[in-house]
């Protein structure tokens, strides 16, 4: 006395997206305005279209056993250690007035947080001892 599975095979609905309903009705399209983001918003996607066209240069390294050990494709090593090894050499590194640049950004950013967070510190400080030692 148990149900018994219809022999009817499903059939699934395709499903209209909303400009294909809009379209069906007869709703016009008004042209979209892009607001002044969309310039401010170019600016760096040019500039990171610009870095990503520089030339890629590997480096160079020695011919030297570690090198060749790790370079030439052997049982010995696993394929983990292989593979880290010529990611690791697909790297580019910044030159050098590039990461004098960084390291004076990273100081600054830090001298600036440590002078903002001293200076609430200091302002917490004398408004407890105002309220609670009164």
């Amino acid at each position: 006395m148990a149900d018994k599975p219809s022999s009817k095979k499903r059939q699934i609905k395709k499903v209209q997206s909303v400009r294909q309903k809009a379209e069906k009705a007869g709703v016009e399209r008004k042209p979209r305005r892009l607001s002044a983001a969309g310039s401010k918003v170019a600016t760096p996607l040019k500039a990171a279209a610009r870095i990503g066209k520089r030339e890629y240069h590997p480096i160079k390294l020695p011919n030297n056993k570690v090198g060749r050990f790790m370079t030439k494709p052997r049982k010995a090593t696993p394929s983990y250690f292989r593979k880290s090894w010529q990611e690791l050499r697909q790297v580019v590194w910044p030159t050098r007035t590039e990461t004098a640049k960084l390291t004076v950004a990273v100081f600054m950013f830090a001298i600036f947080f440590s002078l903002l967070i001293s200076l609430a510190d200091y302002g917490l400080d004398k408004l407890f001892k105002a309220l609670i030692l009164k």
